[in-house]
Order: C-alpha cells, then sequence, then structure tokens
C-alpha cells in the first residue's frame, strides 16, 4: 500500500521555467556570452543548475569564465526566483486531496537546499513539510540520497513509497531508490521522449495523479 508520495519540484509541483531562463540570460549577459531561448534552458534542465550553466555557456568556455558565470547565476536566481514561479494548474488542488486522503509528501529536488526551502515553504507549506535539495551531504539525482533523506524523515520505507516528476532523470532517481515512478507530461520533457526513456505510468494533468496511484499500487 502507498501512504508516501515523494515529488520532484522544477516541472513537476512548479512551472519554473521563466524565472530559470531569465536567471541564465542575466548570467550570460553579465559575462558577455550570447542569450539562449527558453526551449533551449528547458532541454538543459533536470540535472542541477551546474549542468544548466554547463550547457547554457559556450563550448569551450574556461573554467574560470564559468565559474564566474555560475557564481553570478546562482545569486541573481536566488533573488528572482519567485519573480514568475507559480505553481502549475491542478496542484494545489491535487495535493489538497492527497493530504486529506492521508498521503505523506515530500519534495527531492537538484536545486540548491535554499532555493528548495524558501520555495516549499513560500507554496506548499500546508501540505509538504519535508523538503530535501542539493546539499554537500546529499547528492544530487539520480543519486538516491534525497530520496532516502526524504523517506526517513517521513519515517517511510520504499515499499510504501511512489515518486513522481517530469524527466528521464526522475525516472533514474525512482529507478536509483527502488520506487515506482509517475511521469507528468506538463513539465519539460515531452511524451514521446518519456516514453522512450521508459516511463510506463504517465499523467497527462494533475487530476490523473489519483487514479495512477491505483494503478500503480496493482
Amino acid at each position: 500500500m502507498i501512504t508516501t508520495i515523494i515529488f520532484d519540484l522544477d516541472g513537476t509541483l512548479l512551472n519554473t521555467l521563466d524565472d530559470l531562463a531569465s536567471s541564465v540570460n542575466y548570467a550570460l549577459c553579465q559575462s558577455h556570452y550570447p542569450q539562449r531561448t527558453t526551449a533551449e534552458v528547458r532541454q538543459f534542465l533536470g540535472n542541477g543548475i551546474r549542468y544548466l550553466i554547463e550547457h547554457a555557456v559556450p563550448k569551450g568556455t574556461p573554467q574560470d569564465d564559468f565559474e564566474k558565470c555560475f557564481a553570478c547565476f546562482k545569486a541573481y536566481y536566488m533573488d528572482h526566483c519567485l519573480d514568475e514561479t507559480r505553481p502549475y494548474d491542478g496542484i494545489p488542488k491535487l495535493l489538497h486531496q492527497l493530504h486529506d486522503r492521508g498521503y505523506k509528501l515530500a519534495i527531492v529536488s537538484n536545486k540548491l537546499q535554499p532555493a528548495v526551502t524558501e520555495l516549499q515553504e513560500r507554496f506548499f507549506n500546508a501540505y509538504i513539510t519535508v523538503a530535501i535539495g542539493e546539499s554537500p551531504e546529499v547528492r544530487r539525482k539520480p543519486a538516491p540520497d534525497s530520496v532516502y533523506r526524504a523517506l526517513d524523515l517521513l519515517h517511510s520505507s520504499r515499499d510504501e513509497a511512489i515518486y513522481i516528476g517530469d524527466s528521464e532523470v526522475d525516472m533514474a532517481t525512482a529507478h536509483n531508490a527502488g520506487l515506482p515512478c509517475i511521469s507528468v507530461l506538463w513539465g519539460f520533457r515531452d511524451r514521446d521522449f518519456l516514453i522512450a526513456k521508459g516511463a510506463f505510468h504517465i499523467a497527462s494533468q494533475p487530476s490523473d495523479i489519483l487514479s495512477l496511484l491505483s494503478d500503480a499500487e496493482a
């Protein structure tokens, strides 16, 4: 029986794309690098912000210059991560329903812990109190560390938990943690891409999650 749901954050609960894209382009501009389209930034997401900037800067960027751009991005994003970011339509209602049904809920993310904490407290504190981000003590997804940390804090076991995310990184994270996975289509990856990567349970909209939970338990 599933009692515990572990959610990815960006692309699953929150539409963070516009704030991430604007922060990327601010940092690129400060380094006099070409700008990236929102579609390009979308494809770079899912593996953490260092991966994001590594792919946003021009190929062959010297390491010292990359580090300056990366630091600029982090500082700017921390100040602007709430400019346009909002929960996806249907997510607040879904969390309310899951909470009322007694599910234990958590967030795991490759964002830095301070940003994860701020976003969790701003948008989801009524339903989610465990939110794990990247830190020196927790390896980034697809390593299972953040999932294990969340399960420990919720006093849940792997055999009663399920993972919900929007990317191939989330599927790999669920696999590495020994959890079934529901993939969502409103985030940063498309249906064909997710199916090609092995997605099985797929939600087209947040309201699909409740029935998919029953399917995953079967």
